[in-house]
């Protein structure tokens, strides 16, 4: 169901974009750059976040990035507090390991990481574990209106 959501989405706002299904699971970092024969720090990982009373949102990072509590707080007045496996599924309507800004069921602030600029391109997932798209990594921000924040070590 996330995979078509994301099928979906591309059809109607990046119809040259290629979904690429693996056979092999892409759900960590790891096993994505492997899949995709790509850097780990390539893979634009989606993570969902919440600060203090703000809305849930997505922030897209490198594969090897880590939040760092203090330029997160200092930005969003909070400290991060991941959602859970079932929030995110509630969420985003993907699977953890597929999580993508993508094919959302209801808009979320997305924003990505500077950490991703390291890249022309990046490999986000695509709904599913073994689902992910190739991209430009500033059309990911542009496609997705996502900010640019810097809130990574």
């Amino acid at each position: 169901m996330s995979l078509e959501s994301v099928r979906a989405w591309f059809s109607e706002h990046a119809p040259d974009v290629e979904i690429i299904v693996t056979e092999e699971s892409s759900a960590t970092v790891a096993l994505a750059a492997a899949a995709h024969g790509v850097e780990p720090s390539q893979i634009a990982k989606t993570i969902c976040l919440r600060a203090a009373d703000q809305p849930p949102m997505l922030i897209v990072t490198g594969g090897l990035a880590r939040i760092d509590n203090r330029k997160f707080k200092d930005r969003f007045s909070g400290k991060a507090r991941m959602a859970g496996a079932e929030e995110v599924v509630e969420l985003t309507s993907h699977p953890v390991g597929g999580v993508c800004p993508f094919g959302l069921p209801a808009a979320l602030p997305i924003y990505c990481d500077i950490s991703l600029r390291a890249f022309a391109e990046v490999v986000p997932a695509a709904g599913a574990t073994n689902a992910a798209v190739r991209m430009e990594t500033e059309r990911l921000a542009e496609l997705t209106g996502a900010e640019w924040v810097d809130v990574c070590q």
